[in-house]
């Protein structure tokens, strides 16, 4: 091979090859390097170069350092060391994981007995807090049935502090609740209505504005209810396909609107209103 192979073989200079091939060291740089010029030239001729490094470091006075590699037995001597702290971590997460499992299966009965058995969850409470309640109809539910007209009444004299009387049907919290108001002889229609039957298409929006602490109960699509006390200056709104039944027992404290049309006043401050549809439907 010539030494201008050799060198693209192994990136050395061909001034340093031939610098080696006649013994000439002193253009050659620091012996670390000279050595490893040895080593790539008998690699590219494919021979050992333990014997050629032998004889550089004895022409040049330095000790013979070792060039064969260890014995296969001292490095494998901490072989067995690696394997034992590889079983001892495993059983430590071995160990850990039982540990956590057992963890959990005693927290459970105990959340389990907290409650007795006769007790159920508390339903949780309806938020009155929230300024917009929007209730989505549910299609596979059958449309709710259209009722008579509607019924209003004056109230009676006890909620005259702003207070709303609950609409008739409702259970009395206690035994010394007041009986239900009188009945009296009123419209069985809020004038003004008739006008928005046939005027307003499906969807629904059913928007209450509230100026008056007041009781509501909005019946949707599929028969749902939506029923709480609303305070002054609070408002609500309801979606539906089809139209409200709408319970009210402060009339005078709220004022409705109807897919954006404000309708007319449904009656005095104190009056309760049963079962109003909303939009009318035509008869």
């Amino acid at each position: 091979m010539s030494l201008e192979e050799i060198a693209r073989t192994t990136r050395v200079a061909q001034r340093y090859l031939e610098s080696l091939e006649t013994d000439t060291y002193d253009g050659l740089p620091a012996p670390v390097f000279i050595r490893g010029f040895i080593r790539a030239y008998c690699q590219a001729l494919g021979e050992p170069p333990h014997e050629a490094l032998a004889c550089y470091d004895a022409r040049e006075g330095h000790e013979q350092r070792p060039v064969r590699p260890p014995p296969l037995s001292r490095a494998g001597a901490p072989e067995p060391h690696r394997r034992g702290a590889i079983l001892v971590s495993f059983v430590l997460l071995v160990v850990l994981g039982m540990a956590l499992f057992t963890v959990a299966l005693v927290i459970q009965p105990r959340e389990r007995g907290a409650r007795s058995p006769g007790e159920s969850p508390a339903p949780p409470p309806a938020s009155p807090s929230s300024d917009l309640a929007t209730s989505r109809p549910r299609a596979a539910q059958p449309p709710p049935t259209v009722p008579g007209p509607v019924a209003v009444t004056a109230p009676s004299a006890a909620p005259r502090g702003g207070g709303s009387a609950p609409p008739a049907g409702s259970a009395p919290s206690s035994a010394a609740a007041s009986p239900a108001p009188p009945v009296l002889a009123a419209p069985a229609v809020v004038p003004g209505l008739e006008t928005l039957a046939g005027s307003v298409s499906s969807p629904y929006r059913l928007t209450a504005r509230v100026s008056d602490r007041t009781w509501i109960r909005v019946r949707t699509a599929g028969g749902a209810n939506s029923e709480e006390t609303v305070s002054a200056g609070e408002v609500r709104e309801w979606v539906s396909e089809r139209p409200f039944v709408v319970t009210i027992g402060n009339a005078g404290g709220v004022a409705l609107e109807l897919n954006g049309r404000a309708l007319p006043p449904l009656g005095a401050k104190g009056t309760v209103v049963r079962r109003l549809v909303l939009p009318p439907q035509p008869r």
